[in-house]
């Protein structure tokens, strides 16, 4: 594990230690001291570690502990796949977050995550529950799907996608010209201060002063193969590690059907709605709430924790 140049605005992050991990392949941004209990911040899709910078100095300030945002492959200032045909399925994520917790030395983690970001929480929970302690999600649970009847259609849009040649990144005047790029061309509905972060981190100038997106393109093509629903909803349904949801009252989730579903799998599942859209951790007007929320939850799990370990020392001097 070595220590990064810092490329971020002052004014934009908030004082961090860059990281890069897995033998130099992901960059990662850590607030806290190094000798701190450990949580792993997971980021959505396009956007990278910087998606914490609001929320994380809140939480490590209170809780006293580390945080370290890792950036996926192919997001922000992580590597890509080279050159070759790739196909950024959801559970090669999986082997990033494994990889960082294996240099990082952690056994298990509190994970910390946001919209993908929590659909491969969910997929690591469910597969290796002996690595995870809990699951702090935000505005995201379990994956896209799917239906078994659309696998041979979703295969050819995937193959079709892979197979056109690549083009090149888009270029920009300068950040605020990327910034409102990112607020327009958004999947879920962004403002340009909330932006801001995501769009620094994922960024760099060319050899004539152009801000380019160092994203890789290829992630904006379609999956070759998702996981089914019932698939999605059985690994929900196998997690047994605290799980702390907190969603936007205008973000993804909501009252929609499968939004329901999910919900009702999950056998831990505690829920909090709050005022805010779909990035509300990074928004400057909804992050303290957030930030407010998880602490609550993780000093009601502490002393739930520790009213057990009371009450089994009392049985064993009972029996004793």
């Amino acid at each position: 594990m070595t220590t990064a140049s810092k490329t971020q605005p002052a004014d934009t992050v908030p004082p961090t230690e860059p990281l890069t991990l897995a033998n130099g392949r992901l960059a990662a941004l850590s607030w806290g001291r190094r000798d701190a209990p450990t949580w792993l911040a997971l980021h959505g899709w396009l956007d990278n570690a910087a998606s914490f910078s609001r929320l994380a100095p809140r939480l490590v300030e209170v809780l006293d502990i580390r945080i370290v945002a890792i950036d996926f492959r192919g997001h922000g200032e992580s590597l890509g796949e080279g050159a070759i045909q790739h196909d950024y399925a959801l559970w090669d994520y999986c082997h990033d977050v494994l990889d960082a917790m294996e240099e990082l030395a952690l056994s298990q983690v509190t994970l910390l995550a946001h919209s993908m970001g929590a659909a491969v929480s969910c997929l690591l929970a469910a597969s290796v529950p002996e690595r995870v302690t809990q699951l702090l999600l935000i505005d995201g649970l379990g994956a896209i799907t799917t239906p078994p009847e659309e696998t041979s259609e979703q295969l050819r849009k995937g193959l079709v996608a892979h197979r056109r040649p690549r083009s090149n990144p888009p270029r920009y005047v300068d950040i605020d010209s990327a910034v409102a790029a990112r607020v327009a061309g958004g999947v879920t509905p962004i403002d340009a201060e909330t932006a801001k972060p995501l769009v620094a981190r994922n960024s760099r100038l060319d050899d004539d002063g152009h801000v380019l997106l160092r994203t890789d393109g290829r992630l904006l093509k379609p999956s070759l193969v998702r996981f089914t629903p019932a698939q999605v909803l059985s690994m929900l349904g196998d997690i047994r590690c605290p799980v702390l949801l907190i969603e936007g009252d205008g973000g993804i989730l909501g009252e929609r059907a499968w939004a329901k579903k999910a919900r009702q799998a999950v056998p831990t599942l505690t829920r909090h709605v709050l005022a805010g859209g779909h990035h509300l951790h990074l928004e400057p007007a909804a992050v303290t709430s957030v930030a407010q929320t998880i602490i609550q939850h993780t000093d009601t799990q502490h002393s739930d924790t520790q009213q057990t370990v009371a009450r089994q020392d009392n049985q064993e001097a009972t029996h004793g």
